[in-house]
């Protein structure tokens, strides 16, 4: 796979050589040509110049890439890349890094970014799905911020415990895709019997999370309606876009 990832800061570097170490193929761009003796990256090529201008993403061929990684700490410069790389290159995934959450909002497909990683946002997730056991902690938005990945540890005490996967009406815009016990992962079957300590990974849309949130609360153990039909899963697929907030500002 080829990768051109635009940034060769920290944040870049690491991504560069973790993609290197799997035998990818990466292009990295950067204005300031001293990075690359310090980067320590071996086997990656180099382009010095500014990717907000076509010129240069013409330079790298940017068209041939897979994936385009705007990892600077610049949120403009991340949004340019992302909407030329997929606009005028075609490229077929953009992921964008978001240095503010304050511009959250802006990273989606109106800019050409397919994936925001909004690092601060994903580190304080991570805090929490460490020590928040019983409730629902958001890894990763995806899709544009129509989607998001959750995960839910079950306490040991939760109402969910020894009902299987099937027997549980789950938000119609909410899929269980994993269940992680003992350190190992599960692909979830409508048979698997839920324990407790269990991690739990949907992939929902944003506005289904409460909906699953509600749930898996406790609140939710005497609530009639929670179990399907004669035990039959419930269908999950994806609605209508969250819509934006009408803010057209932009927070450097």
């Amino acid at each position: 796979m080829k990768v051109v990832i635009v940034g060769a800061g920290s944040v870049g570097s690491s991504i560069a050589r973790e993609l290197l170490a799997h035998k990818h193929e990466i292009l990295l761009i950067d204005l300031k040509p001293e990075v690359i003796g310090r980067s320590g990256l071996r086997g990656a090529h180099w382009l010095v110049g500014d990717a907000c201008e076509l010129s240069t993403l013409q330079g790298a061929k940017v068209e041939d890439a897979d994936v385009v990684v705007s990892a600077t700490g610049d949120d403009k410069v991340n949004l340019v890349v992302s909407l030329l790389a997929k606009t005028e290159f075609g490229v077929g995934r953009t992921v964008g890094r978001v240095n503010n959450p304050k511009n959250d909002w802006m990273f989606n497909d109106s800019w050409g970014v397919d994936v925001a990683v909004n690092t601060p946002q994903l580190m304080t997730a991570l805090v929490e799905e460490a020590v928040e056991i019983g409730d629902l902690v958001r890894l990763l938005t995806l899709q544009t911020g129509v989607s998001s990945l959750v995960e839910f540890t079950v306490p040991h005490d939760s109402h969910v415990i020894g009902r299987t996967v099937g027997d549980i009406r789950w938000p119609e815009d909410a899929t269980l895709v994993a269940i992680l016990r003992d350190h190992a992962p599960i692909t979830p079957s409508r048979d698997d019997v839920i324990d407790g300590g269990d991690e739990l990974f949907f992939v929902t849309t944003i506005a289904a999370e409460d909906d699953l949130r509600a749930l898996l609360s406790p609140e939710a153990a005497e609530s009639p309606g929670t179990a399907g039909a004669e035990g039959a899963p419930q269908p999950a697929g994806v609605r209508a876009a969250q819509q934006a907030p009408e803010d057209d500002g932009f927070d450097g």
